[in-house]
């Protein structure tokens, strides 16, 4: 009976020990295709942070612009880390107001005209579940204080 008893105990500290040997292990032969298996996240996050990033055009006919208004959705949290690139990438000097969920962007130096503008939202917070993030897009032009509506962006959660 202890014959038996040690046994049984000496195969459940041998299998025990081989299955925790490793979360993610790879694979090992041949067929020149990588891969991993047994993967395991601890513990799961609900939270990613991603860039968003959108591109809006500036009408040649129209006044230039002095003003980028985004209203971010409550579901992300924005960090101040934001940069506009012109057409040809290079950054454009911006100051940067938060109001609540509102985020304006000044154009202090440069007229903003005919061209198409790239703002990067580097390290905005969102859950990996629920409903998209919509943003809404506002514009203000030189000499005009009235919030011209610009468009929406949408991203997805996955």
């Amino acid at each position: 009976m202890k014959k038996t008893l040690i046994s049984a105990a000496v195969f459940a500290l041998t299998s025990a020990a081989l299955i925790s040997a490793g979360y993610a292990t790879a694979k090992t032969d041949n067929n020149k295709v990588y891969s991993v298996h047994d993967n395991v996240e601890f513990p799961p996050h609900s939270w990613r942070i991603v860039k968003h990033t959108f591109r809006v055009h500036i009408p040649q006919n129209n006044n230039a612009l002095s003003q980028l208004i985004i209203d971010t959705p409550s579901s992300v949290a924005v960090s101040n880390d934001i940069d506009v690139l012109d057409n040809s990438g290079q950054k454009i000097n911006i100051n940067i107001s938060v109001n609540g969920r509102r985020i304006l962007i000044y154009f202090p130096e440069k007229v903003i005209s005919n061209t198409k503008l790239v703002i990067e939202f580097n390290k905005v917070r969102q859950p990996t579940v629920g409903s998209a993030s919509v943003y809404s897009f506002w514009a203000k032009t030189v000499g005009n204080d009235t919030e011209i509506p610009v468009g929406t962006a949408q991203f997805s959660t996955f």
